[in-house]
Formats: C-alpha cells, sequence, structure tokens
C-alpha cells in the first residue's frame, strides 16, 4: 500500500447524499478479485449513457456531460467532497477499490456509512469526516472556483484550504500510522516474519506430520 503523508489535490463535488456502493461500483463488476482494474467503470451508471459490462471498451462508451467526473475542470482530481451517508448500501470492498483505482486518495463526508469507512483504511483511501456547515463551506467553494484545491496533511491532521485556513480532523492513531507507513493488513503481518519464520522452524520439529505431504 503507498504512503500518505500529505497531498495536495483538485477537489471533485460528488453533491447527492445517501451514495451506495452500488452506485459507486455496479454489481456486474464485482466478478474479479483483483484491485485494479475498477476506474473507468467508478460511478458507471452515473458516468455513461449506456449500460457497462466488464468486457465493454469503456473509451468508446458515451458520456454523461453534466456528470460531475466527466466535466474538465474536475480532471485529475484525487480529493471527492461527499455528503452524508458515503458509501452506504452493501459491503463490497471493491467499492474504496474502483475510488483509489480512478485515482481518489481521500474522500471528505459529513458521515460515511461504517463498512465502507473500515474497507477505506484498509485500502489506502481516507475517509476524513467532518461538520456538516464546513462541508457545505467548502462545495460553495469548490463550485466558485475552478481548479480549486486542497492540500491534506495527515501527518498533522489538518486540511488546509487555498487561503491557508487550516481544517483539523481526526484519524485512529493505529490508522493513522498505517496510512503513513503504507502498512495494509499484509503489510502490518510481514513486519513480523521473522517471528513467523522462528514458529515454523519450531513446530516442524515439535510437530512435524502438520508439514508431511
Amino acid at each position: 500500500m503507498e504512503k500518505f503523508v500529505q497531498k495536495t489535490a483538485i477537489v471533485a463535488p460528488m453533491d447527492r447524499a445517501n451514495v451506495d456502493t452500488d452506485a459507486i461500483i455496479p454489481k456486474q463488476f464485482l466478478k474479479s478479485i483483483k484491485r485494479t482494474g475498477f476506474g473507468p467503470n467508478l460511478f458507471d451508471e452515473w458516468r455513461y449513457e449506456d449500460v457497462g459490462e466488464p468486457d465493454s471498451d469503456n473509451s468508446k462508451r458515451p458520456l454523461r456531460k453534466d456528470f460531475v467526473l466527466n466535466q474538465p475542470r474536475y480532471q485529475g482530481a484525487k480529493v471527492l467532497l461527499a455528503r452524508e451517508n458515503f458509501g452506504c448500501g452493501s459491503s463490497r470492498e471493491h467499492a474504496p477499490w474502483a475510488l483509489k483505482d480512478y485515482g481518489f486518495d481521500v474522500v471528505i463526508a459529513p458521515s460515511f456509512a461504517d463498512i465502507f469507512f473500515n474497507n477505506s483504511f484498509k485500502n489506502g483511501l481516507i475517509p476524513i469526516i467532518l461538520d456538516e456547515k464546513i462541508v457545505d463551506g467548502l462545495f460553495e467553494e469548490v463550485f466558485a472556483q475552478e481548479g480549486y484545491q486542497l492540500t491534506v496533511d495527515l501527518q498533522n491532521q489538518v486540511i488546509i484550504k487555498p487561503n491557508g485556513d487550516k481544517i483539523p480532523f481526526e484519524v485512529d492513531s493505529f490508522r493513522r500510522h498505517c496510512l503513513l507507513n503504507g502498512l495494509d493488513d499484509i503489510g502490518l503481518t510481514l513486519q513480523h516474519q521473522d517471528d513467523i519464520k522462528a514458529y515454523e522452524e519450531k513446530t516442524k520439529k515439535t510437530a512435524p506430520w502438520l508439514f508431511a505431504g
């Protein structure tokens, strides 16, 4: 998992409440268990005019010009600004996979669905909860200024606006440690690989039948 310390990026506004995981990545794309390849189908039903399928050539599909991710001013965005209860619905881990594969590193919202919130941290996507009035203000600024950017400083747990104002946010200390060091569940386990190998060697001697065949 890639380390995240600080990043300045364009903000894309998703001005809808209760965006569920089926909207984030529709069910027909859940056949793969790889973490990559889902970006082109992020928000598929809102993003394209036709119905997408796993074998579709997305480069030839007609786009909905009014959808936020298709607008030129939001190209290259890595911060998604959203409304309350983002990521509700089913528990599919493909939702944060799709957001990350598209290019998003951070989602800011007043609230998140619990399972999506937890899955995001495990996949290097940072869900930041801010007061609804603060989020409202950010939406106004994003709409008013083309190319609007925020700096997300995870080390110091602040969001820095273009005018220099700072918005503090909270992240659990363990999750923050993992993100700063690029550690997912596998990475955390591999930190103890010497102990694991030592245990395996010991067990081969005390219970050799476990390793037979």
